[in-house]
């Protein structure tokens, strides 16, 4: 209800009791009239069904939540008796910003002028940067390097590591030295033209391939 009434909400519980209740819900009925009016004495015109619920549970009347459930509609008739008669509820002050404190304590005009701008400054860009939290969407990839996706129509994607990236340092560091010319030469081996190791005889040590795949494995 908006506004105020001149019907007393003294009028409205008598109506409520006439209509023969439960000895037991005439009384809460009752009490609940007492908290409004206690409530009213008090000058507060706040009589919305969250601030009287939880006057109402602390008295140990009924549970707040119990007064927005269909059985509870009298004692919202009656609550909102009280708040027609109180009136509309006074509006709630304006809150002072910290910055605008800070500022009306600086005596020197032309001081407090460029402060309040450097403030007005600050809190344009603080806005800025929230739209931009808010529309920036951060995807972090935990796959290990190396890792290519496998699809297929219907299936789920499946991460496949590459034979490269599972060997470690000094595995990758054995095999790039077991193909490396220097090495070889160092032994007195070499490399084919088919990618075969021989020796100084041209007898084959590693079969044709040999160092072609050690390359594939090491990615090169």
């Amino acid at each position: 209800m908006n506004g105020m009434t001149d019907i007393h909400p003294d009028a409205v519980l008598a109506s409520l009791l006439d209509k023969g209740s439960r000895s037991n819900r005439r009384a809460n009925l009752t009490k609940m009239h007492e908290l409004c009016r206690r409530q009213h004495a008090a000058g507060s015109r706040d009589f919305s069904l969250p601030a009287i619920g939880r006057l109402a549970e602390a008295e140990g009347i009924l549970k707040g939540r119990a007064l927005y459930n269909a059985p509870s509609a009298d004692y919202r008739a009656l609550i909102e008796a009280w708040a027609a008669y109180a009136g509309p509820a006074m509006p709630k002050p304006p809150k002072t910003l910290a910055s605008h404190e800070y500022l009306m304590r600086i005596d020197d005009p032309a001081i407090r002028s460029i402060m309040q701008a450097i403030i007005t400054e600050r809190d344009k860009l603080k806005a800025q940067l929230n739209v931009l939290k808010a529309h920036t969407q951060v995807t972090v990839d935990r796959r290990p390097l190396g890792v290519t996706v496998s699809a297929a129509p219907g299936v789920q994607p499946v991460g496949v590591l590459a034979l490269s990236a599972q060997l470690t340092p000094s595995e990758r560091e054995a095999l790039q030295k077991a193909v490396s010319a220097d090495y070889l030469e160092e032994r007195g081996l070499k490399e084919g033209s088919h990618g075969e190791i021989v020796n100084e005889r041209g007898r084959t040590v590693f079969e044709v391939g040999f160092a072609r795949a050690v390359r594939k494995v090491l990615g090169g």
